[in-house]
């Protein structure tokens, strides 16, 4: 079944980013429509599209969110500063009571090309340990083959062992990260219609604490902070990083 994406602004930034970028979030897209069971996502009226400056620069940022039967929230950020640094930013919020990981994916691209690529899925549970199925399934894709690895931030004990963070040398390794994620991201979804959610409340209350730590761990990122600090002041980075980016159950 298909289902058609409302888009909450006008996908216009994409056509302005690095191809990859643009590409990556059709991809996103088109795969939530195959398989998930799409409904608008009511988000703050003010953070659907901002924009501010840094350095002089014309920071743009657009958000597309929506939500689904597992999902409280799927998220997909595209982010400009000037004419020379262009950033995806996705995330997939489970909702409390089913027992799914997080679903994360970001890209740096800038006029000399992309220089980070992250995609995992983050295992949600006091073990933090993916499930058996999860297990199984990524352990069965190829072994990438990517040149330059980079190394996870102090705070990503959250991430899996499946975690591919590189910079992609040419355009052969970017498509190929691109296939990671499609990879990535088709296994979630459907996974994700076919779990039950959990029934006690104390397995609900793992589940929501797990939640908390992770979110709590990508707050920590400075890099993200200190660009929309100095974009938009420390009040509205605070809210934004807490309500829209990682926003905690």
């Amino acid at each position: 079944m298909t289902h058609t994406l409302q888009s909450t602004t006008t996908p216009s930034l994409r056509l302005q980013q690095h191809p990859l970028v643009c590409r990556l979030a059709e991809r996103i897209e088109s795969i939530w429509a195959q398989h998930l069971d799409l409904a608008p996502y009511d988000m703050p009226e003010d953070l659907g599209y901002v924009e501010g400056r840094l350095e002089g620069e014309k920071v743009m940022i657009e958000n597309h969110c929506y939500q689904t039967p597992q999902f409280r929230k799927l998220h997909l950020e595209l982010a400009k500063v000037g004419p020379g640094l262009d950033i995806l930013h996705c995330v997939m919020f489970p909702r409390t009571n089913y027992p799914l990981p997080m679903f994360g994916n970001d890209l740096v691209g800038s006029r000399a090309g992309i220089s980070a690529a992250i995609v995992d899925l983050s295992p949600i549970n006091e073990a933090r340990q993916l499930s058996e199925l999860y297990d199984r399934q990524l352990a069965a894709l190829p072994t990438d083959q990517f040149s330059q690895h980079r190394d996870l931030p102090g705070w990503g004990d959250i991430f899996s062992p499946y975690c591919v963070f590189v910079r992609p040398k040419d355009e052969d390794e970017e498509l190929d990260f691109l296939a990671r994620v499609e990879a990535f991201l088709t296994i979630h979804c459907q996974n994700a219609v076919r779990t039950e959610p959990v029934h006690t409340k104390e397995e609900e209350a793992e589940l929501i604490a797990a939640q908390r730590y992770y979110c709590g761990k990508q707050q920590e990122n400075d890099k993200t902070r200190r660009i929309l600090e100095k974009s938009f002041g420390v009040e509205w980075a605070e809210r934004y990083m807490t309500k829209m980016l990682f926003d905690a159950p």
